[in-house]
């Protein structure tokens, strides 16, 4: 930990609170590879932002030159751990009282930095620029707030997958994200300071301020410290939490003595805020007060905010500002208030990480020249605090000093990443099957899962580093990491958004790739490629020898059996059996082009999926082999996977052809994830899909097919085949283990005429 420092008070009277300390592990991480920085300083936050490269060990596979005398060993190709290079964005939230440590802390970690000024918004911007400048050495260059406000706003809407939340209070659920939309805009955006701001975004570049209000947050805060005498903004919306405003705003059956029913009025709709406090006879509460105060300051901003959105014929609308902060009873009121002016037409949305946007737009402001909109971003998890986890609401205790950091991490991907063209609606797509946060029986099941299968994934880590003494050290970091995230999703299911077992899943990966740990699975796949090699001819062999007809179900059942090995002979009819219709499709006019997302290594890619891609190039289809990026799990990587086609080439003829007359592609996912975001692929794989005219789609594998992707529907014929290898999971599903699922789907409008055993 950092030494702590305390300003003696008998000796200064500065107003800074430097008696704070920073775990330098967790806070301003990869600060002696900053490049560049933006800051964004509130009232009484700030955020800071800055660019860094970070150093991290990745999994490279060579394939060996048998023909050579390096050739010493059978094995298929050689895997090396190299250091690798890429680009991360660092976003840290604080009390402005610890700014002064802070830029201490900042100045004596940054060894070296090219940037020679810091972009700076918000209006304390103006108030900190001499001590920044003395600091840190940086020239302070303000930039325009409500610019780098939209600029922050587009960047997490188009790079942050369920970014967008509705809150509802009294729900099983509080939190509800929304589906990432394709296209962002137009948008309006409500921005809730000291006073409001509305303003219509309609691109990237075009926006405009089309309204406001004098009544904000500020007019909350002052009235409040006028009626409560509390001075702490987070103090007071304490006390709205536990009052009750019907003891002191008058209500419409307080006036009727019921509803009024011809002018559509419910009995407990306010009719007047404050209006019992001007007959009553007696002292209010401060709590019942300050509820009272927070109504009439949401339903004014709700009413505004409805009026603009219904006069430029907006759906989507954003709250943000210091008055939301995450608070979930200013989130209430506000939802409240515009369910009950739109009649539930436009929905109150809300971003998780809307305190970052000024700080975010700042940095874009500063960066332009590297144009940090070409690429895509994606949250790393390992380095990002949670939703609500410095919430006073949701975590009193964690207001202690060293609690009151908040950190979100963005990695800059290699890849641009797109909608898959074949989606049917991409608006409506989700993803993950099972939504954690809702089904609490399958959260606890999963929650379990993966903390019970913790040992054996450090003791695979520790077990792919032999040469690496301090692997176990490292191994038992990640432990604790991990275990820590699995612990706050516990209490907060919401941190991340979307809980589901794709995210449980990216954030293992991500705390292990953290650690140094880039593929515990490299040799074991290794191992499975070579021996599963051995196999190929003779499994063709035997393919070859069969009718068509007994042909097309040995194919299926080899996908199948190469899912899981020893699933064993299964007999029909399967959990979902599409079989039939394929069949009878098979005997139709062969596809032009399938996309195949393929899955494991060994056995499946090459005795499962190899023989079924030979079928279909046989057929004349074309076949786009879609293979992960980088490496999760067991999954084939497209580093991998062209070594292992170009071995199967050199064995089978119909492979080869495919290859030399270019019917045989294979392509990069975009994902390293061992299940399935079809609303997030490499666009290099996109643009393949619309130049082959792609009207198949081949899903294998629970990842993928199961997890993600079960009720995905797309705008051409699809298969989608898995056996189900957990057995809690089988029983949901109405199955047993190693229930095996085959669903043919058909774009007709019509549900699928799958039939399931009971």
């Amino acid at each position: 930990m950092a030494e702590c420092v305390r300003l003696d008070s008998s000796t200064s009277t500065h107003t800074m609170d430097k008696s704070i300390t920073l775990p330098p592990d967790e806070i301003f991480r990869n600060l002696e590879n900053a490049k560049r920085f933006a800051i964004d300083i509130g009232g009484s936050l700030t955020k800071l932002a800055y660019y860094s490269t970070v150093q991290h060990k990745v999994a490279k596979v060579r394939s060996f030159d048998h023909s050579a005398k390096e050739a010493s060993s059978d094995k298929l190709y050689e895997i090396s751990v190299q250091e690798e290079v890429t680009a991360r964005l660092h976003f840290i939230k604080f009390e402005n009282a610890y700014i002064e440590t802070c830029l201490d802390f900042i100045r004596d970690h940054l060894v070296n930095t090219e940037t020679k000024v810091i972009k700076a918004t918000g209006g304390g911007a103006h108030k900190f620029k001499e001590l920044i400048e003395r600091k840190l050495g940086l020239k302070v260059d303000k930039e325009d707030e409500m610019t780098c406000l939209i600029k922050g706003c587009n960047f997490v809407l188009r790079n942050i997958p369920h970014e967008a939340f509705v809150y509802a209070k009294h729900a099983d659920s509080e939190f509800r994200f929304q589906t990432t939309q394709p296209d962002i805009f137009p948008y309006l955006l409500v921005n809730i300071g000291s006073g409001v701001s509305i303003v219509k975004v309609e691109s990237e570049d075009k926006f405009e301020r089309i309204g406001g209000s004098s009544i904000g947050g500020g007019t909350f805060w002052g009235l409040g410290a006028l009626l409560t005498k509390t001075k702490r903004f987070d103090e007071l919306l304490q006390l709205a939490s536990k009052g009750q405003h019907t003891s002191v705003d008058m209500l419409v059956k307080d006036i009727y003595g019921g509803s009024y029913g011809s002018l559509g009025l419910t009995g407990d709709l306010i009719a007047s805020s404050f209006g019992k406090s001007a007959t009553a006879n007696k002292e209010f509460s401060q709590e019942d007060m300050a509820k009272s105060l927070l109504h009439m300051i949401s339903n004014d901003i709700g009413q505004l905010a409805c009026l603009y959105a219904k006069l430029h014929n907006l759906s989507r609308v954003y709250f943000g500002g210091f008055f939301i902060r995450g608070h979930p009873v200013t989130m209430h009121t506000i939802t409240y208030s515009i369910n009950f002016f739109t009649k539930g037409e436009v929905q109150a949305l809300f971003l998780r990480h809307e305190g970052y946007l000024g700080a975010i737009g700042a940095f874009l402001k500063g960066a332009e020249e590297d144009n940090p909109n070409q690429y895509s971003w994606g949250e790393n998890y390992a380095g990002s605090s949670g939703l609500m986890s410095v919430s006073p609401e949701m975590n009193p205790m964690q207001r202690a000093r060293s609690g009151t950091f908040d950190m979100l991490e963005m990695d800059r991907l290699e890849r641009k990443l797109v909608n898959l063209p074949l989606l049917q609606d991409p608006s409506s797509y989700i993803p993950d099957t099972v939504d954690l946060i809702e089904d609490a029986l399958a959260r606890e099941y999963w929650l379990y899962c993966f903390e019970d299968a913790l040992d054996g994934v450090v003791k695979r880590a520790v077990a792919s580093q032999p040469d690496m003494p301090e692997a176990a050290e490292r191994a038992e970091k990640f432990r604790q990491k991990y275990r820590h995230k699995l612990q706050t999703l516990r209490q907060q299911p919401f941190a991340y958004g979307s809980l589901t077992v794709r995210s449980l899943l990216d954030t293992r990966e991500h705390c292990l790739n953290e650690f140094n740990f880039p593929d515990p699975y490299s040799k074991i796949k290794q191992k499975e490629n070579d021996m599963a090699l051995k196999y190929y001819q003779k499994a063709v062999k035997s393919l070859d020898e069969l009718s068509w007809e007994e042909r097309q179900f040995a194919l299926v059942r080899g996908v199948l059996a190469g899912n899981v090995f020893d699933w064993g002979a299964k007999a029909r009819p399967w959990l979902i059996d599409s079989f039939d219709r394929w069949f009878e499709r098979l005997k139709g006019p062969p596809h032009r082009c399938a996309l195949f997302f393929v899955d494991n290594s060994g056995v499946d890619i090459i005795l499962g999926v190899m023989p079924f891609v030979r079928e279909l190039l046989s057929r004349g289809t074309e076949v786009v082999l879609a293979s992960n990026s980088g490496p999760a799990l067991n999954d084939v990587t497209n580093g991998e996977l062209q070594i292992l086609t170009e071995r199967i080439a050199a064995m089978d003829p119909v492979i080869q052809a495919g290859l030399s007359e270019d019917r045989l592609t294979l392509v990069q996912s975009g994902s390293s994830s061992p299940c399935l975001d079809l609303s997030r692929l490499d666009k290099v794989l996109a643009n393949v899909v619309r130049e082959r005219k792609t009207d198949l789609v081949i899903i294998e594998g629970m990842g993928r097919a199961i997890h993600t992707n079960y009720y995905a529907m797309l705008s051409c014929e699809s298969l989608k085949m898995a056996v189900i290898k957990n057995s809690w999971l089988a029983d949901r599903l109405g199955g047993k283990l190693f229930s095996v699922v085959f669903k043919y789907e058909v774009p007709d409008g019509q549900p699928s005429q799958d039939s399931a055993a009971s």
